[in-house]
Formats: structure tokens, C-alpha cells, sequence
């Protein structure tokens, strides 16, 4: 009786020790969700109904989220330091921003108290974290070409994705700022990953989800760029249509995902394409453009579905235990 009582609260804390950083990702996939959902309510004039039932589940997941990292904080802090000095778990500290900056995008139409404060505190954030995630980056401890996968655009894309709800709010200069880093360093990684990917082994299983992050940047860069502009332009184009671009190329490496097992990384089949629906609703409705409107219903269409498979199948690793458990 004293093994069997004792290896509860043992196992309780090692899941609790092998909590990964990752999990945000399920939020920025659900505010993805939602926020698809809203631009489709719009477009088409239906009733915000799903999307504000998707933002319920949005601020339940993240919440869930993050009081389970926090626990890890508080009960494991050298299992996050060994997280934050892994060479590939580094580069997801930044969903933790990115969540509470797309919360107060999804927030901002209904409660734009609220969104002021959460976004300062995700610009915060973001800004810390992009920087020491870069700083170390660019100091001491070496990287390997195998270390590089599609996933160290994730602190680019917290960048550009500020003035979504920063200039609505007023904070046009530092949405500037933050939309000129986050373009910079996408540019710079995007010829370090594609060279990777092209010259290098592919990418191991557990990464080739990961190949979805290409999409979004530019997607995501566009949605930012319309509010930072007067119209989307020469500029606003190429930037949506990279989007489509890299998910063509993305659809090509499509039969690799049916044989891979089940992991966290799978999420990041969900934000990149809400970003490339809302974006290409976003075109639709400046220009009056009824194709680009049809490419985001397809994509939000599509997206409903990804997400009902990603939390069953996350549903069913959290059962089985095999998510939270050692490497």
C-alpha cells in the first residue's frame, strides 16, 4: 500500500517535470480557430456564434495551458532551464507571447480594456523573449545544421503579428518596430532553413509537421501590413501570395504526414493555415475579390476539421499517457 500510494504523487510530478513548452501551441491553434471563424462570420454575414463558442475553448485551453507551465515553474525550474537550453525546444518559448497577443486580437471587438492590457503584456513578452531567444542564437553555445527546422520562425512570427491589435490600439510606432524585426529575422532564417531543408537530412518525424510554420510568416505579415498601410499594394501581394506559395509546397511533402506517429509538433498544422484564411479574407474584403474569399473559405473549411482531429488525438495521447513522459 505505501509503493502504491507513493507512486501517484511521483508520477504526478514527473508529467508535471516533462510538461513541454509546446503545449502553447494548442492555444495558438484554437485562437487561430477562432479568429478564422470571426473573419468567415464577417465575410459571409452570419452571426458570430462559432467563433465565440471557439473563443470560450480558446480561453479554457490556454488558461489550462498555462496554469500546468506555471506548475512546472514553480516544482521544476531546471526542467524548464533544460527545456530553454535545448537547441529545438527554444524556439517555442515564444507561443507563450504570441497566445496572449492573439487573446487580445480575439478580445479586442468585445472587450478593448481587456486587449489593451494583455496586448502590452504579450508585446512585453514577446519583445524579452525574441531577444534572449535570438541572443542565444547568436552567442556562445554552437547550433548544428540538423538543429534548424521551420520552427525557429515561431519568435518571427510574434513579431509581425503585433500590429494586428497594436495599431487598432494606438501603438503604431512600436508596431512598426516590432512588424521591421520580425521581417528581418524571417528573411534571414528563411535561406538558413531552406537550406536545411534542401542541402541537409530531412527532417526527423517528429519535426515535419513543423514544415507548416513556412505559411505563416508571410501570412501573418500580410494581416499586419494591412493595418499598418494605407492598401495592401505591390507589397501586401507578395506577401499573401508567399502564403500560398509555401502551402503549395507544403501539400507536396503531404503524404510524409499520414505515416508519422502522433506528437505535439502536429499543431503546427493549425495556426499557419487560420493565418492564411484570415489573410486571405482580409484581401478579399479590401478588394473586393470573391476568389480570395472562396480560398478562405476552403481554408477555414479545412481548418475545422484539423482541429477536431488534433484535440482527439491529443485527447487520446494525454489518456495513454504518452504525451508529458521523457525523451
Amino acid at each position: 500500500m505505501r509503493d502504491t500510494a507513493t507512486s501517484a504523487p511521483e508520477q504526478t510530478g514527473d508529467r508535471i517535470e516533462n510538461y513541454p513548452v509546446t503545449f502553447f501551441a494548442v492555444a495558438m491553434g484554437l485562437f487561430g480557430l477562432t479568429l478564422s471563424l470571426r473573419a468567415a462570420e464577417h465575410a459571409w454575414g452570419l452571426p458570430a456564434t462559432a467563433s465565440l463558442g471557439a473563443l470560450v475553448l480558446s480561453v479554457l485551453a490556454l488558461g489550462a495551458v498555462a496554469l500546468a507551465y506555471l506548475a512546472k515553474v514553480l516544482k521544476a525550474p531546471a526542467a524548464v532551464a533544460a527545456e530553454w537550453h535545448h537547441p529545438v525546444k527554444i524556439a517555442f518559448f515564444p507561443t507563450i507571447s504570441i497566445s496572449t497577443i492573439l487573446l487580445a486580437i480575439a478580445l479586442l471587438p468585445l472587450a478593448p480594456g481587456a486587449a489593451q492590457v494583455l496586448w502590452l503584456a504579450g508585446a512585453v513578452a514577446q519583445a524579452i523573449l525574441a531577444l534572449a531567444v535570438i541572443g542565444v542564437w547568436i552567442g556562445h553555445r554552437p547550433f548544428q545544421t540538423p538543429h534548424l527546422s521551420p520552427a525557429w520562425f515561431i519568435p518571427a512570427v510574434g513579431n509581425v503579428l503585433v500590429p494586428v491589435a497594436g495599431v487598432p490600439l494606438g501603438y503604431v510606432d512600436l508596431s512598426w518596430l516590432f512588424f521591421s524585426a520580425g521581417l528581418l529575422f524571417w528573411m534571414v532564417l528563411l535561406t538558413l532553413v531552406m537550406n536545411r531543408l534542401v542541402f541537409h537530412d530531412p527532417l526527423p518525424g517528429r519535426l515535419v509537421p513543423t514544415l507548416t510554420i513556412l505559411i505563416a510568416p508571410p501570412a501573418v505579415a500580410f494581416v499586419a501590413w494591412t493595418h499598418l498601410a494605407a492598401e495592401p499594394g505591390p507589397f501586401g501581394q507578395i506577401l499573401l501570395n508567399l502564403g500560398y506559395v509555401f502551402l503549395l509546397i507544403v501539400l507536396t511533402q503531404a503524404g510524409r504526414f499520414r505515416a508519422l506517429p502522433f506528437a505535439l509538433s502536429w499543431w503546427a498544422l493549425s495556426f499557419p493555415v487560420a493565418a492564411l484564411s484570415i489573410a486571405s479574407f482580409v484581401y478579399g474584403g479590401l478588394a473586393g475579390s470573391g476568389v480570395h474569399r472562396l480560398i478562405g473559405s476552403v481554408l477555414a473549411g479545412a481548418l475545422v476539421p484539423i482541429i477536431v482531429l488534433l484535440i482527439w488525438k491529443t485527447g487520446r495521447a494525454i489518456a495513454a499517457r504518452k504525451i508529458c513522459q521523457p525523451e
